[in-house]
């Protein structure tokens, strides 16, 4: 069965995950180290001991998310589940590089590490900027809405599914998208906690730094497809890769065009590697939403009972 892991991003964390792949796995506890000696922090310490609220701090989510994603894929693995794909949602797109082989772990848990950095900077930098969840309108009609209020400094950050997605942008544009949005008929409009406007042009200052750190690292032609959430589609080379990794802090996350993109490339099973149950979620939404598609296999791996 052509298998796809599916790596979830920022949001999907919480304390504790990852542990029980750890205490049943000496491969996850050797991974546990690598990506420490890489980030220069003791994750085995920031996941299994730090509350919520710690985790909740980009500059630490992000490692933490990218970590557990690679420990459930190696886990995975052990239980004889290999992907023939790859794709991850924001930062869950790092362990899907190096799943697919364009990245070493080793330098996959390095780029996290500075991109979480980076992108706490510029959430601070930016001052008074966020973000905000809308449910139950298309993507079109959103972009119609903000169009039409003439915001400037508002964009949608994540196309989650064909009736949710994600704005980004300042505190001022986003309190008037978010009025016009519920008088448009969006369900529900709900503000994240979020320390920046992420994936948008806000993120700016993170792009540009982050940039010039990425240039110093090889970035190998995948050996598995993996899937961009930039372009939506797959990525041909480690050189469009790299390219991509520095674009992806100020683009939209393109997850429906992901999703046609698996679904196209022929995989019959997507397979949730990481915390959460969210791109489970997300595919169900998709697929559901679309008459054409058959019923397909959906498994979510969040951890296992041995």
């Amino acid at each position: 069965m052509k298998t796809c892991f599916l790596f979830p991003g920022q949001g999907a964390q919480y304390p504790g995950m990852a542990k029980d792949f750890y205490e049943t796995s000496s491969e996850v506890r050797r991974l546990f180290e690598l990506a420490s000696d890489a980030a220069r922090m003791d994750l085995k310490e920031l996941l299994f001991e730090s509350d919520e609220e710690t985790l909740k701090q980009t500059r630490y989510t992000q490692i933490a998310v990218a970590l557990a994603g690679s420990a459930a894929a190696l886990a995975a693995r052990e239980h004889g589940i290999v992907p023939h794909g790859c794709a991850g949602f924001s930062v869950g797109e790092w362990p899907a590089l190096a799943e697919a082989g364009i990245l070493s772990h080793f330098d996959m848990f390095r780029l996290v590490a500075e991109r979480g950095r980076l992108m706490d900077e510029a959430g601070n930098r930016s001052g008074g900027s966020t973000m905000s969840a809308v449910l139950s309108l298309s993507p079109e009609k959103i972009e119609q809405v903000i169009a039409e209020a003439g915001l400037q400094q508002c964009w949608i950050a994540n196309y989650n599914s064909p009736s949710q997605c994600v704005i980004s942008g300042t505190e001022h544009d986003i309190v008037i998208a978010e009025e016009k949005l519920r008088q448009a008929g969006a369900k529900r409009v709900i503000r994240l906690k979020v320390s920046g406007a992420f994936h948008s042009p806000l993120m700016r200052y993170a792009y540009e730094e982050f940039k010039g750190i990425v240039e110093e690292v090889t970035f190998m032609n995948p050996v598995l497809e993996c899937f961009s959430n930039v372009t939506g589609k797959k990525i041909t080379s480690g050189a469009e890769a790299k390219k991509l990794a520095s674009e992806q802090i100020i683009s939209p996350v393109r997850w429906i065009d992901e999703e046609a993109s698996i679904l196209e490339a022929g995989y019959e099973r997507c397979v949730e590697t990481g915390p959460g149950t969210v791109l489970s979620g997300l595919w169900k939404s998709y697929t559901t939403s679309i008459p054409s598609i058959p019923a397909g296999t959906l498994d979510a791996i969040v951890s296992f009972s041995l």
